[in-house]
């Protein structure tokens, strides 16, 4: 019979983790790791870098970045280019993510609502959750049209210069909102970017008010994103779906059809998820 563990007090301690579970202090922290860690997100936003380039980089000796490479080589996680002598992501991370998403059954449920959504519309279909103060896309259906929007799987896109992102936060928790609003800087992308918070605001309200966002070249210019969010059991927007394409196709006038669209979708996904629309969202006309 398994031995239950209990801490001075008599009472039980989960299974897995210690004493110290909630001491986030530097003592509990693996620099070592931490250091790799750092290295291999860095590396992960990388076209490909030699070891002098990230070492120039990330302010650390070739010699201890390369004990960390080859360690996370030796795990598949990072690889090395011979004959460009870059290094570069490996497979092992694909194979890491594919995993943390099969924890949830969002991304599989969201697939064929995804295709139907680029195919009724003909433009990239995108799901998108919330990380922080980023928008993470998890999975993609691109349009056969040769101009397309393309967010991979793992791409990060900052909360407020997304469509996703905006649609997330418009309804957010309001003190949740408000302390992402008021902790992060806004970074601008282009003259259409909201960095102002009191226009943030309006923009949201009128996105809580019809139901979708629009990302109108806030990010980048000559491209158009619509979003909508998706709810769960708790009516919490647990994620977003949105679809995007260039200003010539996704024009002003194009804006209502594929709004219906996205939001008909956002939907349809919300009850797959068994997760119900909160009262303020409008209905599909």
């Amino acid at each position: 019979m398994a031995e239950t563990k209990t801490d001075p007090s008599g009472a039980r301690r989960a299974r897995g983790r210690p004493r110290a579970w909630d001491d986030k202090s530097e003592q509990n922290t693996i620099k070592s790791l931490d250091r790799a860690m750092a290295v291999f997100e860095h590396l992960s936003t990388q076209s490909g870098v030699s070891l002098s380039a990230l070492s120039d980089q990330l302010g650390e000796s070739t010699a201890t970045l390369y004990r960390i490479l080859f360690t996370l080589e030796t795990r598949g996680l990072v690889e090395f280019d011979q004959g460009q002598q870059l290094w570069h992501i490996g497979p092992g991370a694909f194979i890491i993510g594919a995993r943390f998403l099969r924890r949830t059954s969002l991304v599989e449920r969201a697939r064929p609502i995804l295709r139907k959504l680029m195919e009724d519309t003909g433009e990239t279909a995108n799901l998108g959750v919330a990380q922080g103060d980023q928008v993470l896309f998890v999975s993609q259906i691109e349009t056969h049209a040769n101009i397309r929007a393309f967010f991979p799987p793992g791409t990060l896109s900052p909360l407020h210069a997304s469509g996703i992102g905006k649609a997330l936060l418009a309804f957010m928790e309001p003190a949740q909102c408000e302390r992402i609003l008021s902790q992060n800087a806004r970074e601008r992308f282009t003259e259409y970017t909201l960095c102002d918070a009191d226009l943030l605001k309006e923009n949201l309200a009128k996105t809580r008010e019809r139901g979708y966002s629009i990302d109108g070249e806030e990010k980048n210019l000559g491209m158009r994103c619509i979003a909508a969010p998706v709810f769960n059991n708790y009516g919490e927007a647990v994620a977003g779906l949105s679809v995007s394409g260039p200003t010539s196709r996704v024009s002003p006038d194009m804006v209502g059809d594929l709004a219906e669209a996205v939001r008909k979708a956002a939907a349809a996904l919300t009850s797959a998820l068994g997760g119900e629309n909160p009262p303020q969202i409008p209905t599909s006309s």
